[in-house]
C-alpha cells in the first residue's frame, strides 16, 4: 500500500533526509520518497503500519504532518 503524507517544516535536503530516515525506522515501511518542493513523502508500507505511527515518527523528527492520502 502507498500513502502520500503532506509535511510542513522541511526547508532543505537535510530535512528531507531526516524525515526519510525517521520513516524507514518503522517496521513495515518498505520505501520512502520525500519531495522537498512538494512538501510531501510517498511511503510504501505493509498493512500493519498505521498513520499514527508515521505521524509520530515525523513529529518526533521535528516536522508537522498536515494529512495522509492513500494512492
Amino acid at each position: 500500500m502507498k500513502k502520500q503524507i503532506k509535511i510542513e517544516g522541511m526547508s532543505c535536503g537535510h530535512c528531507s533526509n531526516h524525515v526519510k530516515n525517521a520513516l524507514m525506522e518503522i517496521e513495515g515501511v518498505k520505501d520512502v520518497v520525500v519531495n522537498l518542493a512538494d512538501k510531501n513523502a510517498v511511503v510504501e508500507v505493509a498493512d500493519n503500519v498505521t498513520d499514527a505511527s508515521m505521524k509520530e515518527a515525523i513529529e518526533e523528527a521535528g516536522y508537522d504532518v498536515m494529512g495522509f492520502e492513500n494512492i
